[in-house]
């Protein structure tokens, strides 16, 4: 299909932007041509189509979890790692798209491996492993068995709140002192599986801790434009706050742009599930700092401030995670800007970042980095990438379908 991309991925004010690597004003995004409505579905379209043909060849042989390509061949994990629910999510997405029977059965079987850590009170990541599993398994069912095993792993998160800090904590045992006081931004994401615990049971403990943690990441991470470190790290004892940090990131006054986008994302959705307008402001900030440092291509750097950026290795799954929080924040704001620069993402991860050109590739999105310090995953695939991507792809072509899956209503 020959497809006309040069008003979606260049023009001018993206390239003065990708050069100063500075926060827009608020306006920027406003002044960048708008997509071609009938274009942009086709490339949409036929990305989702391809995904499920992909998923059709490859998802009856999986039996654990991927967590990231090697050599474009998916690499797993047995119990999930922190990614074991992106999986079953991309089987509901493709299951939305083309209403194959197959994937919703493999997306139930794949939640299903996931029943052990319902009690892992050792990680954050309980959000990332059962809300795009458990959770939407249950809108999708109304099975409740998928239901309460959601909420039995809110009641593990909850336990690694932190009262004198008003945070919960990322890594370790909770018996483990070795990062007691470190707080990253991809917490953020993991909020809403506490939201939906208060939703379901009426116990107000669960929202009250994510709104306890959303409000000390909003009091301590963005920076004055915008731009937010990876960590914060807190005296675990006293709660008093320490300074910005990063594992991820170049350095901690960098902007690791995946975490960027866990902001937007968590941010807005902690604004749906509360009402809390702070919480608002905070996700457009965010937003309008990743715009204005987005490159003429419109996929993501791996980090906004890194030395080598905008020439710097890219990670798409940060675009696509992006996307779906500025769709988002576009409905909550009423900002059609937000919608077009999401679509102007999308339209590039389509166009640019599929796995279209290889027959070995398993996956759907390439040009993903996982932790570039480490040199751990850099132009690889990885499991959220494909789902956010899906789930970006549908919030545009099935809206009222991704709404029963995931839930975008306010309060």
């Amino acid at each position: 299909m020959s497809i006309s991309r040069r008003h979606l991925l260049t023009t001018a004010a993206g390239a003065a932007a990708a050069t100063t690597a500075t926060a827009p004003s608020a306006r920027a995004a406003s002044l960048l041509p708008s997509p071609d409505p009938a274009e942009t579905e086709q490339i949409l379209r036929t990305a989702a189509d391809y995904a499920v043909t992909k998923l059709r060849a490859v998802a009856p042989g999986v039996t654990s979890f991927p967590v990231i390509t090697k050599f474009e061949k998916w690499t797993y994990s047995d119990n999930g790692d922190w990614v074991g629910g992106f999986w079953p999510g991309t089987l509901w997405m493709a299951w939305l798209h083309s209403g194959d029977a197959r994937f919703r059965s493999l997306a139930l079987a794949a939640a299903d491996r996931l029943a052990p850590r319902r009690t892992d009170t050792g990680t954050h990541d309980l959000g990332f492993l059962f809300s795009p599993s458990w959770v939407t398994a249950w809108r999708l069912t109304g099975d409740a068995k998928w239901r309460d095993g959601a909420v039995q792993a809110a009641s593990s998160l909850v336990k690694r709140y932190n009262s004198a800090g008003r945070f919960i904590r990322a890594w370790g045992a909770l018996n483990d002192p070795a990062n007691a006081g470190r707080v990253i931004m991809d917490t953020m994401m993991n909020l809403d599986l506490l939201a939906f615990a208060t939703e379901q049971t009426g116990d107000s403990r669960y929202l009250d801790a994510a709104t306890a943690h959303a409000r000390t990441t909003q009091r301590h991470f963005p920076r004055p434009d915008g731009s937010t470190p990876h960590v914060y790290d807190f005296d675990p004892a006293t709660g008093a706050p320490i300074g910005p940090n990063t594992v991820q990131g170049y350095s901690p006054a960098s902007c690791w742009s995946r975490g960027q986008a866990w902001g937007v994302y968590g941010f807005t959705t902690m604004h749906r599930r509360t009402g809390d307008a702070q919480f608002l402001t905070t996700a457009t900030k965010l937003a309008d700092y990743a715009l204005g440092a987005l490159t003429p291509d419109n996929v993501p750097v791996w980090d906004y401030l890194a030395p080598q950026q905008p020439n710097d290795v890219k990670d798409s799954s940060a675009g696509a995670v992006l996307a779906c929080g500025l769709l988002d924040l576009s409905a909550a704001t009423g900002r059609p800007s937000y919608r077009e620069a999401a679509l102007r993402i999308l339209t590039a991860l389509a166009t640019t970042c599929l796995t279209t050109r290889s027959t070995r590739a398993q996956a759907v999105l390439a040009r993903a980095t996982r932790n570039r310090p480490a040199e751990d995953g850099v132009e690889v695939s990885v499991p959220y990438g494909d789902y956010y991507l899906l789930e970006g792809i549908l919030r545009v072509l099935r809206p009222a379908d991704v709404n029963r899956a995931i839930d975008l209503s306010s309060v």
